[in-house]
C-alpha cells in the first residue's frame, strides 16, 4: 500500500507560501471563515487535479487529523472540504462522502510546531491512534491535514494503517506542504503565531461570529500566565468560559500540572458566577 499524496500549496520559500500567513494563523486559532476558505480551496484543487480525470467509484471516507476530545483546526477545514466535495460528487452522480475518526491518546503537551523532524517523531511516538477498521472495508480513505512539515504525523498514521492491516487505497491530503528540506520545521510555528502574539489577540476571532474551539486555542489559553488568564477570562462570555472548562476536562487537561492554576481559577470563576445567579 503506497499512499497518494496531494497538497494544494507547495512551500519552497520561507517568505512565500501560496496563502496568507495571517489567514493561516487565524485558522489555527479557530477562525471558521478561514477554515471554510481553506477547505473549499483544497476540495476544488483535489477535484480539478485528481477526481475530474480519475473515476473513483468506491465509497470515499474523509478522516480528519487525529484528536482525543477537542477537535483540531483541521476538523473545521474538513467540514468545508466535505461540503464542497459532496456538492461536486452529487452533481456528478457519485456517492457522497462518509466520515471516520482517528481516536488519539495524547502523551505530551509541548508545542509541536517548534521542533525538528527527529524531535517531533520522538514526541508523538508514544501516542496511540485507533480507528474502526470494519467500517473502512473496501472504501477509499482520504486522510486530511492542514499542513505537512516533516511527515511525522503521516508516519504515525501509516504505522496505524499497517498495524490494523488496512488494504484500502489511501490519499494523504494537505492544504500546504513543506517541500524544501533546507527550511527548518519551525516555519510551522512562524505560521501558527503569525498574527497571534498574546492571548488578547484571540479576542477579534472569538467575537467575530465565526469562532470554533480547537485543541490549539484551548491549550494556548490554559498555558498563558495567570495574570493574563484572569483578565482574558473576565472579558469572555459565560458560554465561552463554560465551554473552555468543559473541553479542558474532556481532554484531561486537569491532570497536567502546568494547567492546574488556571483551570482551578476557571472552575471557581464558574462556581461563583452560578452562585450569584441563585
Amino acid at each position: 500500500m503506497i499512499p497518494y499524496t496531494y497538497s494544494l500549496h507547495k512551500i519552497d520559500n520561507p517568505n512565500s507560501f501560496g496563502f496568507d500567513a495571517n489567514d493561516y494563523s487565524r485558522f489555527k486559532f479557530g477562525d471558521d471563515s478561514v477554515a471554510k476558505k481553506f477547505g473549499t480551496e483544497l476540495a476544488d484543487g483535489f477535484i480539478k487535479d485528481f477526481l475530474e480525470d480519475n473515476c473513483v467509484n468506491e465509497q470515499l471516507v474523509v478522516i480528519s487529523s487525529p484528536y482525543c476530545f477537542i477537535p483540531t483546526a483541521t476538523f473545521a477545514m474538513k467540514n468545508h472540504f466535505v461540503n464542497r466535495l459532496n456538492r461536486w460528487l452529487s452533481e456528478n452522480n457519485r456517492v457522497v462522502i462518509q466520515e471516520a475518526k482517528i481516536h488519539r491518546t495524547i502523551t505530551y503537551k509541548e508545542d509541536y510546531g517548534e521542533l525538528s523532524a527527529e524531535d517531533r517523531l520522538k514526541l508523538i511516538g508514544n501516542d496511540s491512534f485507533h480507528i474502526d477498521k470494519d467500517f473502512l472495508t473496501d472504501k477509499v480513505l482520504l486522510f486530511l491535514d492542514d499542513i505537512k512539515i516533516t511527515g511525522s504525523h503521516e508516519k504515525m498514521i501509516l504505522k496505524m494503517v499497517k498495524e490494523y492491516g488496512l488494504k484500502n487505497n489511501i490519499f494523504m491530503l494537505y492544504f500546504g506542504e513543506l517541500i524544501n528540506s533546507s527550511i527548518h520545521p519551525n516555519i510551522e510555528n512562524f505560521l501558527n503565531y503569525h498574527q497571534i502574539k498574546t492571548v488578547f489577540d484571540l479576542d477579534p476571532i472569538i467575537k467575530s461570529g465565526n469562532f470554533r474551539f480547537n485543541t490549539r486555542i484551548v491549550k494556548y489559553v490554559l498555558n498563558c500566565d495567570f495574570e493574563s488568564f484572569q483578565v482574558f477570562i473576565e472579558r469572555q462570555s459565560d458560554a465561552f468560559v463554560e465551554k473552555l472548562y468543559d473541553l479542558s476536562l474532556g481532554n484531561s487537561y486537569h491532570t497536567i500540572d502546568s494547567y492546574l492554576k488556571n483551570l482551578n481559577y476557571l472552575k471557581n470563576y464558574i462556581k461563583n458566577k452560578n452562585y450569584k445567579l441563585i
